[in-house]
């Protein structure tokens, strides 16, 4: 195997393994506000933002690791 083809394995390890993570923590933070709002309806705002704001963070490593894929994928063409 040449260099290219750990190049490609880096770019799927990279992509794959950075989205596991996010991706379970934002349905985890989702399945709670969610609860948290039906527990108690008056504080549905707060909440509302403050998942909004913990998914974006969240969602930024996933990007992170699209990012880097993109970087290894620049070195195969």
């Amino acid at each position: 195997m040449d260099v290219n083809g750990f190049y490609a394995i880096g770019a799927a390890l990279a992509i794959g393994l950075s989205t596991l993570g996010p991706g379970i923590g934002q349905g985890l933070a989702s399945a709670k506000a969610l609860e948290g709002m039906a527990r108690q309806p008056e504080i549905i705002g707060d909440l509302r933002t403050n998942m909004l704001i913990c998914l974006a963070f969240m969602e930024a490593l996933a990007i992170y690791g699209l990012v880097f894929a993109f970087m290894l994928f620049g070195k195969i063409a």
